[in-house]
């Protein structure tokens, strides 16, 4: 399996609602373990970020979860870390900082980061901490719980906008930049 092709029946994620209360908020002073192995409080991110959740990266010779491919908006994690790690030049001429957040522990977020040569950090929320500061969409599958993908554009600790639900993942970042390019004045 190639984690890093999307294929190509994969279902599209409906807008169910679950983010709209976000915009406007703002970050929980939560602690999240990073793959630098620091902790990040969020309630201390300065300036511009991008957030982006997502539910899991796969690993190689690894099988995912049984039925993952038919969850809407579960398939596409390494393409969406990749796709912001070939935006992150152009992020940083934005003045714009980025992180990705799971609930998969630090270890495991580890070797994405350095398998996928990610030149920005992951954050490790496997207590799902931010899901019950914010109420963020998840899924569940077997007995475990992700992140549904959701991105967040964030200034001053605020969220100024939230793309949810995204699809497709691989083209996140390029969207992303877009809107940051259109709403300079705005963030």
């Amino acid at each position: 399996m190639n984690l890093s092709e999307l294929p190509s029946n994969l279902p599209i994620p409906k807008d169910d609602g679950a983010a709209k209360h976000l915009e406007g908020l703002f970050l929980p002073g939560i602690r999240l373990s990073s793959t630098d192995g620091s902790l990040i409080n969020l309630a201390d991110l300065a300036g511009k970020w991008v957030l982006y959740f997502y539910p899991m990266t796969g690993q190689p010779n690894i099988p995912l979860p049984d039925g993952w491919d038919a969850i809407p908006g579960a398939r596409g994690c390494t393409p969406q870390s990749c796709s912001f790690r070939n935006y992150f030049a152009e992020l940083k001429l934005l003045n714009t900082n980025i992180v990705g957040i799971s609930s998969q522990t630090t270890e495991y977020q580890l070797e994405a980061k350095l398998r996928l040569h990610l030149p920005f950090e992951l954050l490790s929320d496997n207590q799902l901490q931010v899901k019950l500061a914010l109420n963020l969409p998840v899924f569940n599958i077997e007995t475990l719980e992700f992140y549904q993908r959701l991105t967040m554009i964030i200034d001053n600790n605020r969220i100024v906008k939230v793309f949810y639900p995204v699809f497709p993942p691989d083209k996140n970042a390029e969207v992303i930049v877009e809107w940051l390019r259109n709403n300079q004045a705005t963030t």
